[in-house]
């Protein structure tokens, strides 16, 4: 599940909306929706975030928010080494065949030190 497919699944259980209700407030498919949600489909296009936020409600900082999570929330992320070190590369490698096995504590705090790392420069 993608971090936009988890908060659009969080904002329709708060307000009680059916998936079929909601892809049919967004005119797009039950299917579309859930595949979205599940992290099978990938980052939805700004006029479909801006949907969702009308139809919850969500302005200024919420409605940022939600984009932002749509940013980060490609199911497939690709990065393309080249032009790497050796060892970046290798890094990249082996961060992508470990991931899925990292606890939960170590993913947060790594995701901590890449967010500093982007505020620093």
């Amino acid at each position: 599940m993608t971090p936009f497919g988890a908060k659009l699944r969080i904002l329709r259980a708060e307000r009680n909306i059916t998936l079929r209700a909601m892809a049919a407030a967004l005119d797009v498919s039950p299917a579309y929706l859930s595949a979205l949600e599940h992290g099978r489909r990938g980052t939805p296009s700004p006029g479909l975030i801006h949907q969702i936020c009308e139809k919850f409600g969500l302005i200024w900082d919420e409605a940022h928010d939600l984009a932002d999570l749509a940013r980060v929330s490609k199911p497939k992320p690709r990065l393309d080494s080249a032009g790497l070190t050796p060892e970046q590369t290798a890094l990249a490698n082996r961060f992508a065949r470990r991931l899925r096995h990292l606890p939960p504590e170590l993913v947060l705090a790594i995701d901590d030190l890449l967010r500093d790392g982007e505020a620093g420069g």
